[in-house]
């Protein structure tokens, strides 16, 4: 190919998409903080697109765009820049209006951990988001998908869709995890066998059998073998809290907003019960909150 695809931020999520453009014979640029890729800051200029994978971690502070921020500012005027970092909604026109000079657009990953390598080579999923609807916004949109790897489900929308999908889907799943282990509970105590149940509940195709297993051993401190439970990780953690917080800004602390906080407490005592994410628990709760739990 003759046009060259920049890449800032080279952790799981941007090296695997890094990776997959390499694959299809494209010319990659990487640039990260860290070697060997902090001497390529000067050639991100001279990208056709340029992709944004860094953290927007949700703290006890708030949601941090300061690494998306950073990044931009190192981007060509005229770029296309696709942020695949998770946004909060509206986020993107906010950054739109920051860089006037760049076309910003949202594109959410969809990747696993576990296959992350086969989910940027094979996404399910194609979703580029603009800030401003015109025709200029749209045909670069559409420039996006066509430099991604073809996906049953591809279409362009809205930023603020596109950050509440990848924020939907994200959250379902926390809340699926939780409710799995109720029902792990219930059924335990009820004296049935919970993996019957969840064989056969997991048969129903409008269920599915992702995240239903309660108790497993992944993201457990190394040093305590034991099972651990609870929707943890890099993602859930944080995109839950921000959209608990996101809906109290919006719609106040009504009834939902108490589900959402019951969801959010049930799921960390799992979490400091099994000694698991507790660095990222801290982070977006802060250490006293976490240290109640304990107690």
């Amino acid at each position: 190919m003759t046009h060259t695809i920049g890449f800032i931020g080279q952790g799981w999520i941007g090296k695997h998409y890094a990776d997959d453009f390499e694959n299809r014979l494209y010319s990659v640029v990487r640039y990260a903080l860290e070697e060997p890729y902090a001497q390529n800051k000067a050639q991100i200029s001279d990208c056709f697109v340029v992709f944004i994978a860094v953290p927007t971690p949700t703290t006890v502070d708030g949601f941090q765009i300061a690494a998306v921020e950073s990044a931009l500012s190192v981007v060509a005027a005229g770029s296309t820049v696709v942020i695949k970092s998770t946004l909060i909604p509206g986020m993107t026109q906010q950054l739109q209006a920051a860089f006037p000079d760049l076309y910003i657009l949202h594109s959410p990953e969809f990747l696993v951990e576990k296959t992350a390598a086969h989910d940027a080579a094979f996404p399910k999923r194609n979703i580029v988001g603009i800030p401003i609807d015109t025709p200029e916004y749209l045909k670069r949109a559409q420039q996006v998908l066509d430099l991604l790897p073809n996906a049953p489900f591809e279409t362009i929308m809205g930023a603020k869709e596109a950050e509440l999908t990848k924020y939907a889907g994200n959250t379902f799943l926390y809340t699926k995890v939780v409710f799995m282990n109720i029902l792990h509970d219930l059924v335990t105590a009820s004296g049935a066998d919970f993996e019957t149940v969840r064989a056969a509940l997991v048969a129903d195709p409008r269920i599915g059998a992702s995240h239903t297993q309660p108790v497993h051993q992944s993201g457990h401190d190394q040093a305590n073998p034991a099972p651990v439970r609870g929707a943890g990780g890099h993602c859930f953690i944080k995109d839950f809290e921000a959209m608990r917080r996101l809906y109290a800004q919006l719609l106040g602390t009504d009834q939902a907003h108490t589900v959402l906080s019951a969801l959010t407490n049930y799921n960390n005592q799992l979490l400091v019960k099994s000694n698991k994410d507790i660095d990222l628990l801290t982070e977006v709760h802060g250490a006293s909150a976490v240290k109640k739990l304990h107690t």
